[in-house]
């Protein structure tokens, strides 16, 4: 088999094995939430541990990149987060669990910086767009993920022993798949921060992913919630897992989306199906309605991050990925205002109309998006033009 194909496979293998794992944290919050007793404020603030810890590994993210090919702490930082995740699960205090959810998003942050840093690198040795197929291979490791967390949730498994199974599968996958990885991808240019005015370029993509990030990271910690506390549903799962399978499809087709409509016309169409998937939720909350409403925001939100990090990648200024890590950075300031803030508006509104703040954070993408492609052409136009 030709090596970059090689490459490609076993790279996907990880996106797929890290949605799996992600989503069985995600999947079993509702869990955690009844066994400390905690009400939506205090289960907002834990999980602000996670976009704080992954706030801290970024700058650690891009420094590793930066020293060492990107597949050394692709895979320590993976092994240490399966780990992580059994531990979430022997955890007998509201201590232990918070420095379990904290080590548990650090070490994400560092594989999710070093992971893309492999598929920006490994895109360049293909003609066609398969960036977006990773990121649907994430969400559909997620689906699979969401899919055994319902089975163990219907058969009464308990949370150490679900996600010890998750963490062992994690590990025997990381010390398979390893030499498989990309190799000498550390680049020596464009790996120094460089201090001062905003680079506006880097800055709109940002902001956009923030906005994603609000969405997408909301959507995953607060779903079954909403299925479990406003629907009533016994398997809270479903509605978690309805928003994976549409965020799975969305970035299976969504190079070919580009492709026919540009990416411009993308950002527009994910912004108008997050608001109309929320504002269904929200107006008509019976089971029914939520599924299709999680549907479109799943469908809307899920294209926004791989094409935004695609664009980060071709940074002038900036190697991939140093690029990558600062608009993380934005990623993981939108996480932490996320799912606490959707707690706390919950607790004064209630949840169902605290989620019309996914709404917003949707709509927003339009402009900003645009100011972005704006910039973009002013960025261009000033190039000096070759003399014939």
């Amino acid at each position: 088999m030709e090596l970059r194909n090689k490459q490609r496979i076993f790279l996907s293998v990880f996106f797929f094995i890290s949605g799996f794992a992600f989503s069985t944290w995600a999947s079993r919050i509702p869990t955690i939430k009844t066994f400390y007793g905690f009400n939506d404020v205090q289960m907002g603030s834990v999980l602000l541990a996670m976009p704080v810890s992954s706030l801290i590994g970024l700058p650690i993210s891009g420094w590793l990149i930066s020293r060492f090919d990107s597949r050394i702490p692709l895979a320590v930082a993976f092994g240490i987060n399966s780990v992580a995740l059994a531990c979430i699960g022997l955890a007998s205090t509201p201590l232990l669990l918070i420095i379990t959810i904290s080590v548990f998003a650090f070490t994400m942050r560092i594989f999710s910086i070093a992971v893309n840093t492999q598929t920006i690198t490994l895109q360049k040795y293909h003609q066609k767009k398969i960036i977006g197929s990773f990121h649907g291979l994430w969400s559909s490791g997620g689906i699979a993920g969401v899919g055994f967390s319902t089975l163990m949730v219907a058969y009464a498994v308990s949370i150490e022993a679900h996600l010890a199974i998750v963490a062992a599968l994690c590990l025997a996958v990381t010390l398979f798949s390893f030499p498989y990885l990309l190799k000498n991808d550390r680049t020596s240019q464009g790996n120094k921060l460089i201090l001062g005015k905003p680079d506006p370029y880097i800055l709109y993509l940002g902001v956009l992913v923030f906005f994603a990030a609000v969405c997408e990271g909301g959507m995953f910690d607060w779903s079954g919630i909403f299925f479990r506390e406003v629907l009533h549903v016994e398997i809270f799962t479903y509605g978690y897992l309805i928003f994976m399978v549409f965020m799975a499809l969305s970035r299976f087709l969504s190079d070919r989306i580009i492709e026919k409509i540009g990416i411009p016309t993308t950002y527009v169409l994910s912004s108008l199906m997050i608001v109309a998937g929320i504002g269904l939720s929200v107006i008509f909350p019976a089971v029914w309605t939520v599924l299709i409403g999680f549907s479109l925001t799943g469908f809307g939100t899920a294209s926004v991050v791989p094409m935004t990090y695609a664009l980060a990648g071709a940074s002038k200024k900036y190697s991939p990925g140093l690029a990558i890590s600062i608009v993380a950075t934005y990623a993981t300031v939108g996480m932490l205002v996320g799912p606490p803030l959707i707690g706390y508006l919950s607790h004064a509104f209630g949840l169902r109309m605290a989620f019309v703040a996914f709404a917003v954070s949707g709509l927003l993408f339009i402009p900003v998006s645009r100011l972005f492609f704006l910039h973009q052409k002013a960025q261009a136009s000033d190039q000096p033009q070759p003399v014939s």
